[in-house]
């Protein structure tokens, strides 16, 4: 099936704590359907110092369900799905709400 989020794509959280937050796409894992958003889904690791890291309380992302997020229209800023079409004989992503093509 085709990747309708990438990495680098803009994307709204739709369910979760994190409901209305927006961020870039750091990672996509498509075997699980997960990916891993900036500023989305903190966890809070406690980590031992050692000889080279301080140690203590470091916030990184975790990932989150790709069902739990919507592409940012290129438009409007809100959230909509993703479609395909065929533009110079290429498979091109464009945003549903707008008709903006996404990557060309």
């Amino acid at each position: 099936m085709a990747a309708k989020l990438k990495k680098g794509d803009r994307v709204v959280v739709l369910a979760g704590k994190d409901k209305g937050k927006e961020g870039e796409i750091l990672s996509v894992a498509p075997k699980d359907g997960r990916a891993v958003v900036s500023d989305v889904n903190i966890a809070i690791r406690h980590t031992k110092q050692s000889q080279g890291s301080q140690g203590g309380r470091i916030p990184h992302p975790a990932s989150i369900d790709l069902s739990n997020l919507a592409l940012v229209d290129p438009k409007d800023g809100g959230a909509t799905r993703v479609g395909f079409k065929f533009v110079d004989g290429k498979k091109v992503r464009f945003a549903k709400k707008s008709g903006e093509v996404i990557d060309a």
